[in-house]
């Protein structure tokens, strides 16, 4: 097995070549730089940080943590699956309850409909060249169910741990593709994604199940363990877009530098597959999932 990640110059209408589909298919991860354009890039940033400037702090208290699941017992982050909502760093607050650092600081990621409720969000979102791609990977009907705008702030950008998305969002077959944009340079020493070539050959791990209404659990699947030492950096400039299977083993380390990581992500699952009821994200009847047309 080839252990590297592919990365290509995105075409400048955004699709797919047979050699980019193939290679994300065998690796389970393709890298596109020059997907998205500067000004793309920053107006989503800009738009990120008026949503912040309208946040109030002292209303949420919800943390995201993959290392410590704070979050899975938390109605505010259950009931997320339709609204915008704002959830912090673990380490956003002093001994004293307040902030150490700004608001755009303090905050772990904004979730999960921002794609829906948001025009400026919505319009980065549902774009032909991204609806090309996904039908490329045999997407039959795509539809956008989750977007988070992830901070990764400076010193207290938390560790994301080994996982994989479809144990979140999972479907009946499986389906979920992420596509990740870097809207800021990502590298190692802010905390790049690393991701195990050819990973997602390998089976489904856990699943993220609700057994109440205010708890989430893990179910385990397979417990073969991850090779951890075959992962691989994934340092993206601004502006690359990171598809990847839900299979695919990813983590991504803490950031104690002193630059952000600002990234924007949208999964897309096929509306023909079953979505289990009691996966973790929901959404109301009034607000279905969109596809791209």
């Amino acid at each position: 097995m080839d252990d590297s990640i592919p990365t290509y110059t995105a075409a400048p209408d955004g699709s797919l070549s047979s050699e980019m589909a193939s290679a994300y298919r065998e690796a389970g991860v393709i890298v596109l730089h020059d997907f998205v354009s500067s000004d793309a890039c920053s107006a989503l940033r800009q738009r990120a940080l008026e949503l912040v400037d309208a946040f109030d702090p002292a209303t949420v208290d919800t943390v995201f943590s993959s290392a410590t699941d704070q979050h899975q017992a938390d109605a505010y982050f259950l009931e997320s699956g339709d609204k915008i909502r704002f959830f912090l760093e673990v380490d956003a607050f002093d001994e004293h309850g307040r902030l150490r650092q700004s608001k755009t600081d303090s905050l772990n990621k904004i979730g999960h409909a921002m794609h829906d409720l948001d025009p400026v969000f919505e319009q980065f979102s549902y774009t032909p060249a991204l609806a090309t791609i996904v039908d490329r990977l045999g997407i039959r009907d795509p539809g956008v169910l989750q977007s988070m705008y992830i901070f990764k702030p400076p010193r207290i950008g938390g560790e994301v741990v080994f996982h994989q998305d479809s144990t979140y969002l999972y479907t009946e077959p499986e389906s979920c593709i992420g596509c990740w944009f870097a809207l800021e340079d990502a590298t190692t020493e802010n905390g790049c994604m690393h991701f195990i070539p050819g990973g997602h050959k390998g089976p489904l791990r856990e699943r993220s199940v609700r057994v109440a209404d205010d708890r989430l659990a893990l179910k385990t699947l397979d417990d073969t363990p991850w090779e951890a030492d075959r992962a691989l950096p994934v340092e993206a400039r601004a502006g690359t877009l990171v598809l990847f299977h839900g299979r695919a083993p990813h983590y991504s380390g803490p950031n104690r530098s002193s630059t952000s990581r600002h990234a924007y992500t949208l999964h897309v699952i096929d509306r023909g597959s079953a979505y289990p009821a009691d996966n973790w994200l929901q959404r109301g009847d009034d607000m279905p999932v969109r596809g791209f047309r």
